[in-house]
C-alpha cells in the first residue's frame, strides 16, 4: 500500500515460474522474519534480498549490496532493519546474503508501482532470469 515500496514483491511476481527449481521465491511483503523458518527448511547457500531503497539515485536505478554496507542506508518499511535479518539468516542457514535495493519514485499510499519503477520491475526480472539461467547451465 506503499507504492513503489513493493517493488520487491512485484519482482518475484514477475520471477515465478521462470526460475529454475533449485531457487525458492518468498513474497514477504513486510514481515521477511515471518519466513525464517521456510528458509531454514530450504537450507539455500545464497539469498538475494530485493526491497525499495532510497539510494540517492534514479527512480528504478538497482544497486547490489551487502547487509554491512546497508547500515545508515534507508530500506524499506520492515518490522526489523535488513540488516539484521540478513545477519540471522547468514548465521542460522550459513548462507551468503545480498541485499539489491532499487530507489523508489514515490512511497506515498498507493496501490501500484508508479510506471518507472514497473518498468523497472520487469526489466530486473528479465537480469535476473538470464543470471540464473547462465548459472544452472
Amino acid at each position: 500500500m506503499r507504492g513503489d515500496d513493493a517493488v520487491g514483491v512485484e519482482i518475484v511476481k514477475l520471477l515465478k515460474g521462470r526460475v529454475p527449481r533449485n531457487v525458492k521465491l518468498l513474497e514477504c511483503q513486510t514481515v521477511p522474519e515471518n519466513f525464517m523458518r521456510e528458509i531454514r527448511w530450504f537450507n539455500p547457500t545464497h539469498v538475494l534480498i530485493i526491497d525499495a531503497a532510497q539510494l540517492g539515485a534514479e527512480p528504478g536505478e538497482a544497486r547490489l549490496v551487502a547487509p554491512d554496507e546497508i547500515l545508515g542506508m534507508a530500506l524499506s518499511t520492515h518490522q526489523i532493519p535488513l540488516s539484521i535479518l540478513a545477519e540471522v539468516i547468514e548465521n542460522i542457514v550459513n548462507a551468503k546474503v545480498m541485499i539489491l535495493g532499487v530507489q523508489p519514485k514515490s512511497i506515498e499510499f498507493r496501490e501500484e508501482l508508479t510506471p518507472e519503477l514497473q518498468e523497472a520491475s520487469e526489466r530486473i526480472a528479465n537480469i535476473l532470469v538470464d543470471i540464473l539461467d547462465k548459472l544452472v547451465r
